[in-house]
């Protein structure tokens, strides 16, 4: 895809469904869908706030309106709240409701199937669901209820309409005054608080009111699984304080660390920047017993790198490669999310039920193969594309990837159009317009050969539009609009104008005229 030579890098060889409408929950979405509000306040202007309610005795505010300092204070009143609290009782149902036509047996019949076929995306999911005679919910028995909203919530990458979808039926179940297992709770919040790119104030915020609920409501007592959602999305908002508050929670109520709250330790210290804090974190998790994976090595490579230490993440990608050499006829980890996810909730229910037999822990740890995976090439490309700009490093990470057979996946061509978009177009550069071409070629390529992962989207068609009018001006730049619109199949309206409203910016910002080699 990029023409230089290089030897292998050291050493290796809510919307409508079908014209239906379906209500949006008021309760439980973020208040702002599109992630925008108010900037964060600092690090210590949240610990005075926490200190402050600490102390303050007030009630738990109910409201939508408060502030996200005031919803930390949950916190401190759940912490010495128990599972004493008022219960919800549910009514039985003795049995479910009829479809009363041929139309919606037969559309009921149709979710089942749908349900059944483990291929069905969500939208297929969604819309079959949709398709039920009000109300919904209640024509599904237990077992296809909870495995609808476990389907809508396995999911590679949140989005927003995701959450809508499921928080929708979250709210149709609620609705019927039917209980919701720990798990779909868990998956409510996760959406809450992780359905943007960047997590803000307001996501936290729904992420922490949605957690009342499942506490104070509906008198669902957290587990492991929650309070290390609830510790993610905190860290990713920069809420350290609320972090460290989840973790005395935790304690508090003698909840067990999993594998899962080690990795997130490390990934809590990597963004601070505390380089020493991610290693000691990593060596809590070995001597905890907790098995070291390539996810695992990925959390610490990106969290080294954050901390300003990216020769130290370098040293780690060589080990693992290292690893890998001397494990001859190891299966390398599986591309595929799905399967990738499996292994490691595997592996985690592995370091629950071992977590005191420390020899079966080692013979498992033995068979682990830790070799680079599709992630950890994506955190060094965009590592290089955002910090150093060194096209030829990528370009040996790529070549690297055909020689483990690792496909190339469409994040991967975006990055490297980012990296055109920000280091062309200017003298001496060598991200020049020539090697810009030929990626523009390889994925034109993978997308008529139909290669898995690689797919138009709405950042691929941004990143390469900006390419081109930063490397070529605008004149080449409306030509691969127009061929990327013809490609473009499956984008809708709000998707074409979000597109349309960015490009007019960056072709209106670009040259006329052809840029410097």
């Amino acid at each position: 895809m990029l023409d230089y030579y290089h030897e292998p890098y050291d050493g290796l060889t809510s919307s409508t469904a079908y014209g239906k409408p379906h209500p949006i929950p008021p309760r439980l979405l973020p208040e702002n869908e599109e992630g925008l509000n108010n900037s964060d306040s600092t690090i210590e202007s949240d610990r005075a706030g926490a200190q402050q309610l600490e102390s303050s005795g007030e009630a738990i505010p109910s409201g939508g309106e408060d502030s996200i300092d005031r919803t930390e204070s949950d916190l401190t009143h759940l912490a010495t709240r128990t599972n004493d609290g008022p219960m919800i009782h549910y009514p039985a149902k003795n049995s479910l409701p009829k479809p009363q036509t041929v139309e919606d047996r037969h559309n009921l019949k149709r979710l089942h199937r749908i349900l059944g076929d483990p291929q069905s995306s969500h939208e297929q999911i969604y819309n079959a669901y949709c398709q039920l005679p009000s109300p919904r919910i209640e024509f599904l028995s237990d077992r296809k209820r909870h495995d609808l909203l476990h389907r809508l919530s396995v999911i590679e990458i949140k989005s927003k309409k995701a959450m809508l979808r499921y928080l929708s039926v979250v709210d149709d179940v609620q609705g019927a005054s039917i209980p919701l297992k720990n798990s779909e709770w868990s998956s409510a919040i996760a959406y809450a608080g992780r359905c943007f790119a960047r997590v803000e104030a307001s996501q936290v915020e729904s992420a922490l009111h949605i957690w009342k609920d499942m506490e104070q409501e509906a008198g669902v007592r957290s587990g492991t699984t929650t309070f290390n959602i609830l510790f993610d999305i905190a860290t990713k908002a920069g809420k350290y304080v609320l972090a460290e508050m989840i973790l005395k929670e935790m304690n508090v109520r003698k909840v067990e660390y999993d594998q899962y709250s080690y990795v997130g330790f490390i990934y809590y210290h990597g963004l601070k920047g505390d380089a020493t804090g991610v290693r000691k974190a990593y060596r809590e998790l070995v001597e905890a017993g907790a098995i070291v994976d390539t996810t695992v090595m990925n959390c610490l490579i990106v969290s080294l790198i954050r901390s300003g230490e990216p020769a130290a993440a370098e040293q780690v990608y060589e080990r693992m490669k290292r690893m890998l050499q001397e494990k001859t006829g190891h299966t390398l980890p599986s591309s595929d999310w799905r399967e990738a996810r499996k292994a490691s909730r595997e592996l985690d229910k592995a370091f629950r039920s071992m977590r005191h037999d420390r020899q079966q822990l080692d013979r498992l740890q033995a068979e682990q193969c830790l070799a680079p995976n599709l992630r950890t090439f994506s955190i060094f490309i965009d590592y290089h594309v955002h910090i150093t700009g060194e096209l030829r490093r990528i370009a040996a990470l790529l070549f690297e990837m055909q020689h483990l057979e690792i496909p190339l996946n469409g994040r991967i061509f975006v990055k490297v159009f980012q990296g055109f978009a920000r280091h062309g177009g200017v003298k001496y550069t060598s991200w020049t317009t020539q090697r810009l071409e030929k990626v523009w070629e390889a994925l034109v390529q993978a997308l008529d050969e139909g290669v898995e992962g690689v797919s138009m989207m709405k950042w691929m068609v941004i990143w390469v539009i900006r390419a081109f009018a930063r490397c070529c001006g605008r004149p080449r730049a409306l030509q691969i609009w127009e061929e990327l619109k013809s490609r473009w199949k499956a984008a809708d309206d709000e998707e074409k104008g979000t597109v349309e409203h960015i490009l007019r910016d960056v072709l209106d910002e670009a040259s006329p005229e052809r840029r410097h080699e």
